[in-house]
């Protein structure tokens, strides 16, 4: 009896293991590419055709016999479905809406590219800001006085390879049109510059960073904190899709304090030329979210890198660490005038 039982218990064991192993199997099957499918679907036939000659050839039971053709049929079958096909996600859901909120500046004089910068869309109330450094608009000590910009917005949810190239003029009768703003110890390099809704392209998809995005929210920032700065350096992107690209960095100097009585804090980070402009962000552990922005913190808007004058170039590293301007700023440059 006892081997009776233990016989039985077996069987049952290896009717587990087999059901456990078809569900492998499938999964196998959905995960492989059609082609690899028809390649598996070959072998198969050859591998069986092999075991039934050696089954043929030996003392098997015809119940085994019958299980093996049994098997090989639901094999078959399972084998010849065609591969399950998924939808594509759409790119507002399958991309970080962060990345629709940063665009890329080429600023010119006249039909003249000048440069190349980085800037964010912000939102106050129902308005609608350009973001950047101000030496981007303007910066007398390299003569650099561009007359318009020109930034890349989407205009298909579906296809991220369609965009429309939008011109922003910078100067109106002579007077300029972006908002910059000073401090006690002189002007701040962030500059906004309002955008005209009802003149953007048709279609046009993008996000942007709004008054909750410059809340701590009760976390705490310090030094050390790790931050994501996306923009577009050395105006290198995606340039299929027109997508920034983000570079790691970390809080460098006490946040919340003037480093030198500036308005910017330090941030450890590698940087480059068209980084100007780029959104300084810090990822809120309280908030999960892929598809929105609630889960940035807007900290700053990166500026320049920061240097000893007395580094000696031949011996010497660069510090590596590089300028932000606290973003708080924004709310006196969005405010209605």
């Amino acid at each position: 009896m006892k081997n009776l039982q233990e016989a039985t218990e077996r069987i049952c064991e290896l009717q587990g293991s087999l059901i456990a192993s078809d569900a492998l199997f499938s999964a196998f099957l959905e995960a492989w590419l059609p082609a690899t499918r028809d390649t598996l679907a070959r072998s198969f036939e050859m591998h069986t055709d092999a075991a039934r000659t050696v089954m043929l050839n030996t003392a098997v039971s015809d119940s085994a016999l019958a299980a093996f053709e049994r098997d090989v049929a639901r094999m078959r079958a399972v084998l010849a479905e065609p591969a399950p096909t998924q939808a594509p996600l759409e790119p507002r859901h399958a991309i970080e809406p962060v990345l629709l909120a940063t665009t890329h500046i080429r600023t010119y004089a006249g039909s003249q590219l000048s440069t190349s910068a980085s800037g964010f869309f912000f939102r106050r109330d129902d308005r609608l800001f350009l973001v950047t450094n101000l030496h981007v608009f303007a910066d007398e000590p390299s003569g650099h006085f561009p007359d318009r910009v020109e930034i890349e917005l989407h205009t298909d949810t579906s296809d991220l390879t369609q965009y429309a190239t939008f011109s922003i003029p910078l100067y109106g009768n002579g007077i300029a049109l972006w908002r910059q703003a000073t401090d006690t110890a002189g002007s701040v390099d962030i500059a906004a510059i309002e955008i005209q809704s009802d003149r953007l392209p048709e279609r046009t998809m993008l996000q942007a960073f709004d008054t909750s995005h410059l809340a701590p929210q009760g976390e705490d920032v310090v030094i050390g904190d790790n931050l994501t700065v996306i923009g577009f350096p050395l105006g290198f992107h995606d340039t299929v899709h027109h997508l920034a690209v983000a570079r790691s960095a970390s809080i460098a100097s006490a946040y919340g304090v003037r480093f030198q009585q500036q308005g910017y804090f330090l941030t450890d980070a590698r940087t480059h030329r068209g980084s100007s402009g780029s959104p300084v962000l810090r990822r809120r552990s309280g908030v999960q979210s892929r598809d929105s922005l609630l889960p940035w913190q807007l900290l700053g808007v990166h500026s320049t890198r920061m240097d000893m004058r007395t580094r000696d170039l031949a011996q010497d590293e660069s510090l590596g660490l590089n300028c932000a301007w606290y973003a708080d700023v924004l709310m006196v440059l969005t405010r209605p005038a």
